[in-house]
């Protein structure tokens, strides 16, 4: 619990912000992620193929959205043009102000809230969403000055967003989630839906 201290008026960035990914070398030793998050998986998010995200829920319910490592902005080749928290004209994710132990000021998301928006060099265009209902926290500034941090380390440094759900709903969050051997056997569903003969 240590690892999580308070920053910005008790607002707990996630263990990812110091946390480094795995060393593939090293699979014994279990990432801080993995030690102190469970991993939860949203697929075809808004129907959208393969637009698949992850969600990092710690112990103290807070919820860290990622990129799922199928999501096509991880593929090799991609590469990020832009990110935006612009969602529309009148709202910026950017404008989110949390102040003091209610979280007063906190932006509420819908599971399908628009986080930010992912620009690709190839012109395509992939909006992110929240996954889970609650009270936005901070947005990962570092994603609009470095964006390739996104796709180097989505589940660490490149995180998208950290969402605080309401206490009595912590534990329905993730009903319509797929844990990760759900997930594990969709994308092995796709690869050979892919790959059978015709």
């Amino acid at each position: 619990e240590e690892v999580l201290g308070a920053r910005r008026a008790g607002v707990v960035a996630p263990a990812v912000a110091m946390a480094t990914e795995p060393a593939a070398a090293e699979p014994a030793v279990p990432s801080l992620v993995d030690r102190y998050f469970t991993r939860w998986y949203k697929a075809d998010v808004k129907g959208k193929p393969c637009e698949d995200h992850c969600i990092l829920q710690h112990s103290n319910r807070i919820c860290v959205i990622t990129l799922a490592e199928s999501h096509p902005v991880l593929q090799s080749g991609k590469t990020i043009k832009s990110i935006s928290y612009q969602i529309s004209t009148n709202c910026s994710r950017l404008q989110n102000k949390v102040s003091g132990k209610f979280k007063r000021g906190a932006q509420f998301l819908t599971e399908l809230a628009p986080l930010c928006k992912i620009y690709c060099s190839d012109g395509e265009e992939y909006t992110i969403s929240s996954c889970v209902r609650g009270r936005l926290m901070e947005v990962n500034e570092n994603i609009l000055h470095k964006p390739s941090i996104l796709q180097e380390k989505p589940s660490t440094e490149g995180y998208i967003a950290v969402v605080l759900p309401k206490f009595e709903e912590s534990k329905s969050i993730t009903e319509g989630l797929l844990t990760q051997k759900q997930y594990e056997e969709v994308v092995v569903k796709r690869i050979n839906a892919t790959t059978a003969p015709s």
